[in-house]
Formats: structure tokens, C-alpha cells, sequence
């Protein structure tokens, strides 16, 4: 006998009586056979059922809590008629909680022990991943009483009641699928027996949680800075509760999408990222997905980034770039715009299918006011479904376009509209210009300051005769550069 037995005889014997007659009785009591271990759920104790013993000479019965092997002491019952014992076990609520009985009689001697049961101990919560409550419990023993099978009892927010559902004698586990939003549900797991009687679990509860996935997710942009990073826009389905966002993004028109970035916070509607470790030489595509339990889901349409090219002739600039892709709408138009030293402002438009576009430089060298000039192309949408207007813009492209001054060196201004005005040609807006004709004898026939005005030959109101004249120009560039010439005239009066 062990010694946890041992303590319970010595117990046992300060409060047993020893027979009066002298005889010594040694004979073990009948063990008795435990029925039922369940928690009552109206005061929360644990009541035990057991056999009833006939033998004469009973004096009681002592309640075991068994682990490992190994029987704990709780209580001794002093009554021989007695089936039954209930009390309150703090840790039902945590764990299967296991017992045994033994009989003992007046002559100290007590029985076996009985056979073990243990508490059905029950476990809710919930699982947004499948959208559903689970139960799972401890599997109780189907002796003496064969467990046919349990039924799954709820209460929503503490109501009444009801069968939820059933499960064989061999299942754990048992799935609601069908509850309110944020309603607390509690549940008691119960095994019945073919006998008719059962045996009822603790009390466990859960707050049931619907995960609201996006039904849609719009890539808005992704528009190249100034420094060269990529700036992505999203918006993202309001009635969402996810709040776990994946950024993937990929090189070229084909391969697999590599993530860049995870994004973590609640009640995201929109949301704006910079990829700073882009090339915006090169084409990206890039899409946002919403993870739910470890896996991506709602995957937003791609948003590619434009990449624009120049090509400089010396009489034109030629300008290419990549279409757009892919709004759930459609590229409206494309437009070009220019910096000639003012910051960019309109220059052209495009049609959606147009991906280039040839620019004169004779047309806008006047418009220069430095000496380089830079285009970005912005592609506008529409026809977006949830009414989101996408807008993006290309990197920067740009030119230099070389400072010529062309001065002509003959002059016919006899009123037939062709060649009846002077002035330089320049490719460039100067910031300071000064231009002055004289004849020979250095007598001024025309001076301007303004580059824009023509000489119309005449001096005083009167036509200046056919011959040579002296011109003497001074340009200051718009990067500072002095350009001073001076040359010679002819002019034919025919």
C-alpha cells in the first residue's frame, strides 16, 4: 500500500471503534464502483456517484482525487448508506479533474480503490480564420455507463439554453458556425450514457468574432518622386476588419511577385508607401493583399509605375513611355508636362493609346529660360468603380538644348512680307539682351533691349538706303553665360 493509502488508515483509524469481542477482523470491504463524475452547473460544485454497499459492518467511505497513479486525499464520508459527495473544485474550471472512491469498515479496513472518473473539462474560443466558434473537451470514460454520444448545449448572452449540437462518443471536437457577431456564447459540454443519465462539463465561454475580409482593394498610383523612389496609393474597402496588409512588387512584365513590405494597424481605409530601393529606370508592378491567418487574400489590381525616355534630334525631342497598368478603371488621357524654368506646367496631351510624342525645338526654344528643359507625363483614370479618380506620374526626362545665336546677314525690308524684319535667332530666352545697328560713321539707327522687338530698316521714321550696316549685340544666357558679338548687314531695297 502507498504511502497516501497509509496516511488514510492512520486517519481512519483515530476515528474508527475497534469490535468489542476481541476477534480480529482483517476482511477488506467490497470496492465500491463510482457511476458518475459531473459538475453541477446551477452551484458549480463536482458531485460523484457511487454504488451502494450492503455490508454490515461498513462504517464509510473515503473521496480520492486521482492523479498519476496516485490518490489525494479530500474527504471521508462517515456514513455506510451514503452514494454521493459533492463539492467545489476551483480547478474543474482548468482541467479534468479525476476521482476514485474506497469503502472502509469499523475494523479499519478499507477496500480498493474504485475505478477512476474524471470531469469533462471543456475549452471555446474563437476562430476568425474559419469565421466560427470551436468547443473541443476531454473525453469521458464510457465506464460503467456507455457514453453514446454528447450533445453541445448554448446560451447566447445568457439566455436559456438550447441543443447546439451533437457529436459521437468518439469525437472532441465541435464546430458553431452559425451565431451573432460580438454575442457572448457560453457552453456545457454533456456525455450521455445508453443508460440515460449524463454527465455535464464546466462552464466555458467565447466572444464570437466574424472576419470581415475586404470585398476590394484599389491600387490608386505609383507615381516616381523627385528623388527617384516610387510613391504607391491604395484604398481599401471600409467594411473590412483586417488589419494586416501585405505590399508586393514586381520587376518586369513576367515573373513572381516578391513582398516588400507588411503593414500592421486598425481601421486602415487607405494607405500610402514609398519604395525608396526602386529604380525608376526600370518598370515595376506592385500589389496590395490583405492576409487572414497567415495567408494573402482581396489582392488589389496591379499599379505599374510610368518610364518615360527622350531622345533629342537637335530639331525635335521625341518622347516615349510605357502605358499605363492596370486601374480597374481606364486611362483617360495622357499629358505632358514641361519645365522650361517656371516648374512643369502643360505642354500636350495624348490619347490613351498614344505612348509617344515629337515636341519642335524651334517651337519653344523662345519659352527657355535655362538651359535645360524637363518632361514628365501624368496618366489620369476613369471609370473607376468606387469612384476613386488614380492619377500618376512619370519620372523626369530631360534635354539640354544648346545655346545658338544666328544673326542673318541680309536685310530686304521693301514691304513684300519676306525678310522685312531683323533680329537675332536665338534657341534660348536671354536674361539680359541689348541689340544696336549703326552705319558706318557709328551713327545709331536702331537699339532695343527687348529681344522679342524686330528692326523694320527704317531710322527717324525714314527707310535707311541700300547698303552695309554695323550690328552689335550682347546676350546674357539664362546659367549667366555673356555671350558679345558684332557683324555686318546688308541691306537690298529692291
Amino acid at each position: 500500500m502507498n504511502k497516501k493509502l497509509t496516511y488514510i488508515l492512520i486517519i481512519l483509524t483515530s476515528l474508527v471503534s475497534v469490535p468489542g469481542n476481541g476477534q480480529t477482523d482483517d476482511e477488506q470491504p467490497a470496492t465500491p464502483t463510482l457511476l458518475l463524475a459531473t459538475i453541477n452547473q446551477e452551484n458549480g460544485t463536482t458531485e460523484l456517484l457511487w454504488t451502494p454497499s450492503t455490508e454490515p459492518d461498513l462504517a464509510g467511505f473515503a473521496v480520492y482525487s486521482f492523479r498519476n497513479g496516485e490518490g489525494y486525499i479530500i474527504d471521508s464520508v462517515f456514513n455506510p448508506s451514503a452514494t454521493s459527495y459533492s463539492f467545489l473544485n476551483p480547478y474543474s474550471d482548468e482541467r479534468p479533474e479525476c476521482y476514485v472512491v474506497a469503502a472502509f469498515d469499523i475494523a479499519r479496513n478499507i477496500s480498493r480503490l474504485s475505478n477512476e472518473l474524471c470531469t469533462i473539462h471543456a475549452k471555446s474560443s474563437p476562430d476568425p480564420c474559419n469565421n466560427r466558434i470551436r468547443i473541443t473537451w476531454s473525453q469521458y470514460s464510457s465506464y460503467p455507463y456507455e457514453v453514446s454520444g454528447y450533445e453541445i448545449m448554448a446560451s447566447e448572452n445568457g439566455s436559456p439554453y438550447y441543443l447546439a449540437g451533437q457529436a459521437a462518443s468518439h469525437e472532441t471536437v465541435f464546430n458553431i458556425e452559425e451565431f451573432t457577431d460580438g454575442a457572448v456564447y457560453y457552453f456545457i459540454i454533456k456525455a450521455v450514457f445508453d443508460s440515460g443519465q449524463s454527465s455535464s462539463s464546466n462552464l466555458t465561454s467565447a466572444v464570437a468574432s466574424l472576419t470581415a475580409p475586404p470585398q476590394w482593394i484599389n491600387a490608386d498610383y505609383a507615381t516616381v518622386t523627385d528623388d527617384g523612389e516610387i510613391d504607391l496609393s491604395f484604398h481599401i474597402d471600409p467594411v473590412s476588419d483586417i488589419d494586416t496588409f501585405v505590399l508586393e512588387r514586381r520587376s518586369g512584365f513576367s515573373g513572381p511577385f516578391q513582398q516588400i513590405a507588411q503593414f500592421t494597424a486598425g481601421d486602415i481605409e487607405s494607405l500610402v508607401y514609398s519604395d525608396k530601393s526602386a529604380n525608376p529606370d526600370e518598370i515595376y508592378f506592385y500589389r496590395l493583399s490583405a492576409v487572414i491567418c497567415k495567408k494573402n487574400t482581396a489582392t488589389s489590381n496591379p499599379a505599374s509605375n510610368i518610364k518615360l525616355t527622350l531622345t533629342n534630334t537637335g530639331n525635335e525631342i521625341i518622347l516615349k513611355w510605357n502605358s499605363y497598368r492596370q486601374w480597374r478603371g481606364s486611362v483617360s488621357s495622357y499629358t505632358i508636362l514641361a519645365d522650361k524654368g517656371n516648374g512643369y506646367e502643360f505642354e500636350a496631351s495624348a490619347e490613351p493609346a498614344d505612348t509617344i510624342l515629337s515636341i519642335s525645338i524651334p517651337e519653344i526654344m523662345y519659352e527657355l529660360k535655362k538651359e535645360e528643359i524637363c518632361f514628365r507625363v501624368r496618366a489620369t483614370e476613369s471609370g473607376n468603380p468606387f469612384g476613386i479618380e488614380g492619377e500618376t506620374v512619370s519620372g523626369v526626362a530631360c534635354t539640354t538644348i544648346e545655346e545658338t545665336v544666328t544673326v542673318p546677314n541680309i536685310f530686304t525690308p521693301d514691304g513684300d512680307g519676306i525678310n522685312d524684319l531683323f533680329k537675332p535667332v536665338m534657341t534660348f530666352t536671354p536674361s539680359e539682351y541689348r541689340l544696336i545697328i549703326t552705319d558706318r560713321r557709328r551713327n545709331t539707327l536702331f537699339e532695343t533691349r527687348d529681344y522679342a522687338e524686330s528692326w523694320d530698316g527704317t531710322a527717324g521714321g525714314f527707310p535707311v538706303p541700300q547698303g552695309v550696316v554695323i550690328w552689335h549685340l550682347r546676350i546674357t544666357t539664362p546659367p549667366g553665360r555673356i555671350i558679345d558679338r558684332t557683324g555686318t548687314l546688308t541691306i537690298v531695297r529692291r
